[in-house]
């Protein structure tokens, strides 16, 4: 089973004269929200995660949907046997995070994974579910903890270009 999640940070905070109303989407993306994610596999007690503290969490969510969907792109969808990819890479570092689908399954990765360490699977439709869930979750939090933020039209075209699986 997959769980993502993530915590915020206290040594980035945002800063407190912030608008999120009026934030644009490069400050929502790479400026704000601040702390570590996690992808993993609670079956085989296995994780990707981060322990750097100014992984932009929001972005991060963003960026996980976008991938998923990137990663569905061949018309034969699930039967397709060539692999694709992907890769989510963190803006402060050179380190990334290592998509691979082939079939209905995503292999993930990280650079700073140590070598032996098997990549964590998961079924493409889990994960692109999984994604969405925690973007949705995230935003409610996060909209929860500043206020004008739900009122932000960027955070509206977001929850409407990835809307919740059923």
């Amino acid at each position: 089973m997959l769980d993502i999640g993530y915590s915020l940070s206290r040594r980035f905070p945002d800063p407190p004269q912030t608008n999120y109303r009026a934030a644009d989407v490069r400050s929502l993306r790479h400026d704000l929200f601040c702390g570590d994610v996690y992808l993993a596999d609670t079956v085989k007690d296995q994780e990707v995660s981060t322990a750097w503290g100014w992984v932009p969490v929001l972005d991060f969510a963003w960026a996980l949907c976008d991938i998923v969907e990137q990663l569905d792109r061949d018309p034969q969808g699930s039967r397709a046997s060539r692999p694709q990819y992907a890769e989510l890479d963190f803006t402060e570092s050179s380190d990334r995070m290592l998509f691979e689908r082939r079939f209905g399954w995503v292999d993930v990765e990280a650079d700073w994974m140590p070598g032996d360490e098997p990549a964590l699977t998961f079924n493409h439709g889990e994960l692109r579910r999984e994604a969405r869930d925690f973007l949705h979750d995230l935003i409610a939090d996060l909209t929860d903890m500043h206020e004008g933020l739900a009122d932000n039209p960027a955070i509206w075209d977001l929850q409407a270009r990835f809307p919740r699986l059923p």
